[in-house]
């Protein structure tokens, strides 16, 4: 394991979070997995005749899509749990917020991008923090935003059943001001992004090259040698008339 240079995380407690974080991806998926949802063959078929791909790349493409869907999660375990090295006044609730710093009184939610929320979802935070802020006038609220339109710490404003509403002490605040309050450094978040790759290269070095599963394909021209119909008799199998499906 190479030296990180990062003054605010120890080199084994980042390799270790990086580890951990990648042990929770997705290598696994089989065709009940791949199912889960009901695959639409009729949207596969236009894309792979409309982006003029062969129907093994539109699947292909189908299957990394459903495996990044749940890894996207876990990058926010990743951005969330990062603190918990950083600094050991920051802890992890089981619920209500995704990281406390009870000694200063500091409630975070994190969100990846600035409008993952809809309106129901962003009024319903704002008002679980006006709850905390009642609670005790010590009390400080944020909405730490990891890609946010820029560097920003600001007041939340936002419109509940369309009244205005801002409070000086719920504010938005983008990551890298969120790095800087946490370990004093303007650079903090830019430095751990100059070193991820490099963690992650000593972590999936030590991975089993062969840890991918996949026999969507497999079992797919198991139900027919034709994947298209294989797709159709997956979703449509018991629909009328599809016991004789005919495709070129």
């Amino acid at each position: 394991m190479a030296g990180y240079g990062l003054d605010f995380i120890s080199d084994e407690d980042l390799f270790a979070h990086v580890q951990e974080t990648v042990g929770k991806y997705r290598f696994k998926i089989d065709l009940k997995i791949f199912n889960k949802n009901l695959i639409d063959p009729i949207k596969l078929t236009f894309d792979s005749k409309v982006y003029g791909k062969t129907l093994e790349e539109t699947i292909e493409s189908e299957i990394i899509r459903q495996m990044d869907k749940t890894n996207s999660n876990h990058i926010g375990y990743f951005h969330q749990n990062i603190f918990r090295y950083i600094n050991d006044e920051w802890s992890v609730p089981k619920q209500g917020f995704d990281l406390i710093n009870e000694e200063k009184h500091i409630y975070i939610e994190m969100k990846n991008k600035h409008n993952t929320m809809n309106s129901s979802s962003a009024q319903k935070t704002y008002i679980k923090m006006q709850s905390i802020l009642l609670k005790s006038a010590e009390n400080r609220c944020f909405l730490v935003e990891v890609i946010a339109k820029k560097s920003q710490n600001i007041p939340w404003k936002i419109s509940l059943d369309g009244v205005p509403h801002t409070h000086e002490y719920i504010r938005r605040v983008s990551i890298d001001i969120f790095y800087e309050m946490v370990t004093g450094d303007t650079d903090a978040f830019r430095k751990l992004c100059e070193a991820l790759p490099r963690v992650l290269d000593d972590v999936v070095n030590t991975m089993d090259a062969a840890l991918i599963e996949n026999s969507v394909f497999e079992e797919l021209k198991a139900l027919s040698p034709n994947l298209l119909k294989s797709l159709f008799i997956l979703s449509f199998g018991r629909y009328e008339g599809f016991d004789s499906l005919e495709l070129a």
